[in-house]
C-alpha cells in the first residue's frame, strides 16, 4: 500500500496503490497535476511504482498531450517514488539523561597555535548503566561542580577583556596584574578552592581541594576513575602554568611596552587549556559525584 500526494489547485489529496495508471493519467490530463510524489515503507511497492506505474503513466499522458499537438508532452509530468526511512529505534537514555544534568559541551573552537595537550590520549571511565538510579540531592552535588566551573569560565572572559584593553592602552600591565591576582583562577593554585567557601565548608581548609581532597574520595568510591582522576591532576598543573605565563607576560609587558604579542600566547593558551579541561572533568565526574559526592557521607 503506498499514498500518493496528488497536487491540484495548491491543495494535497491522499489516495492509494488501488489507484490505477488511468486515473493518474487523468489526474494529469484532466486536473493539471504535474507532480506525483509516492512515499512507502516497503521497498518491493517503491520498486514496482518506479519501474512499473511511473513509466507507464508518463508513457499515457505522452501520448494523449502528444494528439493534441503539445510537442512537449513528455516533459510535463513528473512522478517520483520516495522510500520512507524505515522508523529508527530510539536511543537509550544516557546516565546524563537520567541523571538531569548535563556537562558543558567542548565545541573544538581553539585561540592558540599550540594545544596544551593530546587530548586523543586522555582517558574516560565507563557509563553507567540502566540500573544505576539518581536522586535530588545527588543531581544537585553533580550541577555544583557544573555552576563552579561556569564562574571560572565567567572570570576567564573578564580575564580576556582586561588584557584587550592593556592591549589597546586602555589599562595598564600593572592593573591587569592585580585584577588577575584577585581572581579565583589565580588562587589556591587553581583549584575549586576560592569557590567553595561559599558552598563547602570545611572542605575549605585544603589546599588544592580537588587534588587532595575529592579527587582521593572518588578514586576510592570508584576505582575504575583512577586513570581519569590523574590525567585530571595532569592537567591542574598545566592550567597552574598557564596562569603564571600570562602574570609573566604581562611583568615583561611592564619592561617592553610595545610587546603585546606575548600577552596574546599566554592568554590564547590559557582558553583552550582551561575550556577544555573544565568540559573534559564534567564529562567524567559529574556523574560520579552524583552517587559519591565531593566527601563521603555527602550523598
Amino acid at each position: 500500500m503506498w499514498g500518493v500526494i496528488r497536487q491540484r489547485s495548491g491543495g494535497l489529496l491522499n489516495v492509494t496503490a488501488e489507484t490505477g495508471v488511468d486515473e493518474l493519467v487523468r489526474y494529469a490530463l484532466e486536473d493539471g497535476v504535474g507532480t506525483f510524489i509516492v512515499m512507502g515503507g516497503d521497498a518491493a511497492t517503491i520498486q514496482t511504482f518506479a519501474s512499473e506505474v511511473a513509466p507507464a503513466v508518463r508513457e499515457q499522458v505522452a501520448a494523449e498531450r502528444a494528439r493534441g499537438g503539445d510537442v512537449h508532452a513528455a516533459e510535463q509530468i513528473e512522478v517520483a517514488a520516495i522510500a520512507a526511512a524505515p522508523e529508527q529505534p530510539s536511543a537509550p537514555e544516557s546516565e546524563y539523561d537520567r541523571l538531569g544534568v548535563r556537562p558543558t559541551t567542548d565545541d573544538g573552537s581553539r585561540f592558540g597555535v599550540s594545544a596544551p595537550w593530546d587530548e586523543s590520549t586522555r582517558p574516560h571511565r565507563p557509563e553507567s548503566g540502566p540500573e544505576v538510579t539518581y536522586d535530588s540531592r545527588g543531581a544537585l552535588v553533580g550541577q555544583h561542580l557544573i555552576d563552579v566551573h561556569d564562574m571560572f569560565r565567567s572570570e576567564l572572559t573578564e580575564l580576556r577583556k582586561i588584557l584587550a584593553q592593556v592591549r589597546d592602552g586602555a589599562m595598564s600591565a600593572g592593573d591587569a596584574r592585580s585584577a588577575l591576582n584577585e581572581m579565583a583562577l589565580r588562587q589556591n593554585d587553581w583549584t575549586l578552592g576560592a569557590f567553595c567557601a561559599s558552598y563547602c565548608g570545611a572542605l575549605t581548609q585544603h589546599h588544592g581541594l580537588e587534588d587532595e581532597a575529592i579527587f582521593p574520595h572518588l578514586t576510592q568510591s570508584e576505582p575504575t576513575l583512577e586513570p581519569v582522576i590523574e590525567r585530571l591532576v595532569d592537567e591542574h598543573l598545566i592550567i597552574h602554568d598557564a596562569i603564571q605565563d600570562v602574570d609573566r607576560a604581562l611583568v615583561r609587558h611592564i619592561n617592553q611596552p610595545d610587546d603585546y604579542a606575548s600577552i596574546q600566547v599566554a592568554i590564547d593558551f590559557l582558553t583552550d587549556a582551561l575550556l577544555s579541561h573544565l568540559s573534559y572533568e564534567e564529562r567524567e565526574i559529574v556523574e560520579p559525584l552524583s552517587r559519591f559526592g565531593f566527601y563521603p557521607g555527602q550523598i
